[in-house]
């Protein structure tokens, strides 16, 4: 009998050595004439289990990681092609804690199917909102995704029904819709573990978003640093072309929908939209001034679409079961789920998907289990490189759009990186500056030159320069870039500065000859 062994092609598994592992169990099982099925899914994101391989066995799937390819020999000595007892036995992932708390819709498939398997993929409720979809009007698809109180999960916020209302209602020959998936974040990876694991929700969730605006061509805008997730997409889009998924007749319904991918130069900026449209176009990519919008005018000054992956991939739970069951998870404004990203000093890193309405102290200390090091947390940095750094007084935060706001904070792609208390905050301010300064498209001068004399006023601060009027001075520029600059890039550096100098003053007012005496 031919036993299923599951094994991430995910590239969070592959750095960690899948491959090897994937290997090591095809040679192994030849060597002792057991008969495996080897299949590369995606990983259920629990990073510091990986590689983690399962199987499947009468009993259900069982798990064993992390996995080395030195461990393969010993698995198959304990019997683990049946679920036999192993020192790197996991059990049923499902029961995992860190799993089994989570609230999964948007991930509810991801680590469990084959990826690029179609039949899989409906196996386990895939196409059943768009085969919804196809059977609605346009206007009625809209509210559906209004009522669910669907907001865009790339870091804005904004309601998506609006948005695609906007291009529904907007006159145009041709409009498009167009996949925001330049994930540059640091410490993010949510639409990467989608493209890599769940490739045929995000291609539902486009072409539902077609029928819904009138749209007949998509553009997925992919980040050249994620090869893998470029591969597996082109190879998920081509299987969908050739199932009638995409092409002249959306599962014969005679309305046409079809997806390229589209492969960026390396630009942070591009996760504008207006700067990703530029890209998207063969222009450089700086930001355009607004109006008009890119519902109005966008890629080819045509009315577009453009959502982030994970707000496109959260539209076919809604539309397979209905607005009301997404809106009832949530708090507040903040509908549905989020999946957060713990990264940095952390015990336990990865992907954990949950209503919103955690506090930021629930997800540090009890899913993430507190820092790597052992040591006390100093800050966690919601948000990306251009989040605020909350102190743990502010640990009671919720995971809520309004609520971090509130706090001078913002949620941005839910990603949250943990710092302990060896931080120099000081050191972390300067950077968002320089981040801030590398990355600029350079079309505003707020961005374009506030970021570089913020970086050099930090420096003088370090140096023990007038840190008092320098200090001043900084907050003169951050209030400068967030009111002055044409975009966030410029707008939110200010974030990680201001809390760095808010929430930690101390680390700004270090004695400089003192330190370098230590």
């Amino acid at each position: 009998m031919t036993v299923t062994v599951y094994i991430p092609g995910d590239s969070g598994a592959l750095a960690l050595g899948a491959d090897d592992v994937a290997q090591a169990l095809a040679d192994e099982a030849t060597k002792r004439g057991a008969e495996i099925a080897i299949v590369r899914n995606g990983s259920r994101g629990l990073y510091w289990l990986e590689p983690m391989v399962e199987v499947a066995t009468d009993a259900g799937r069982i798990a064993y990681g992390p996995v080395a390819a030195g461990d393969v020999a010993s698995l198959f000595d304990a019997h683990f092609l049946s679920g036999g007892d192993h020192a790197l036995s996991l059990g049923d992932p499902g029961e995992i804690p860190f799993l089994k708390n989570q609230t999964r819709l948007t991930f509810a498939r991801c680590g469990i199917v084959d990826p690029l398997s179609l039949e899989d993929y409906e196996a386990h409720g895939g196409l059943t909102g768009l085969r919804k979809a196809v059977a609605m009007t346009a206007s009625d698809i809209v509210q559906t995704v209004t009522d669910s109180g669907l907001r865009g999960r790339g870091g804005a916020g904004f309601p998506t029904g609006i948005k695609w209302k906007t291009v529904l209602d907007a006159a145009g020959p041709q409009k498009y819709i167009v996949c925001n998936a330049d994930e540059g974040d640091s410490g993010t990876f949510a639409d990467r573990m989608i493209m890599e694991g769940d490739p045929f929700v995000l291609i539902e969730g486009m072409a539902i978003a077609g029928l819904a605006t009138a749209a007949t061509k998509g553009y997925i805008y992919l980040r050249s640093e994620y090869p893998d997730a470029i591969r597996v997409m082109n190879s998920a889009i081509g299987i969908a072309r050739e199932k009638g998924v995409l092409g002249v007749s959306v599962l014969g319904s005679g309305k046409a929908f079809d997806i390229e991918v589209r492969v960026g130069a390396g630009a942070y900026v591009c996760g504008e939209e207006t700067s990703l449209l530029n890209s998207l176009e063969g222009k450089r990519g700086v930001v355009r001034a607004k109006p008009p919008l890119p519902a109005h005018e966008g890629f080819m000054a045509r009315p577009t679409v453009v959502n982030n992956v994970i707000s496109l991939a959260s539209v076919p739970v809604i539309l397979d079961k209905g607005a009301e069951y997404y809106r009832d998870f949530g708090m507040g404004r903040s509908r549905g789920t989020i999946p957060i990203q713990i990264a940095g000093n952390v015990k336990h890193g990865g992907l954990y998907e949950t209503a919103f309405g955690l506090t930021l102290g629930e997800i540090v200390d009890e899913i993430g289990g507190g820092t790597a090091t052992g040591r006390p947390v100093k800050a966690v940095q919601v948000g990306g490189p251009l989040g605020a750094y909350f102190p743990r007084d502010l640990f009671d935060t919720p995971f809520d759009y309004e609520a971090f706001a509130g706090k001078d904070g913002l949620i941005g792609h839910a990603g949250i990186t943990v710092f302990d208390e060896t931080a120099d905050m000081m050191k972390q301010a300067r950077f968002a500056f320089e981040f801030c300064a590398i990355e600029s498209c350079g079309k505003c001068t707020p961005c374009r030159i506030g970021a570089v004399r913020g970086a050099e006023t930090v420096e003088k601060i370090m140096q023990g320069i007038e840190p008092e009027k320098n200090i001043a001075l900084v907050e003169d520029l951050c209030n400068t870039m967030k009111f002055g600059s044409l975009c966030a890039l410029g707008g939110f550096t200010p974030y990680p500065v201001m809390s760095a100098l808010t929430h930690f003053p101390d680390d700004f007012r270090k004695n400089p000859f003192l330190q370098a005496a230590e």
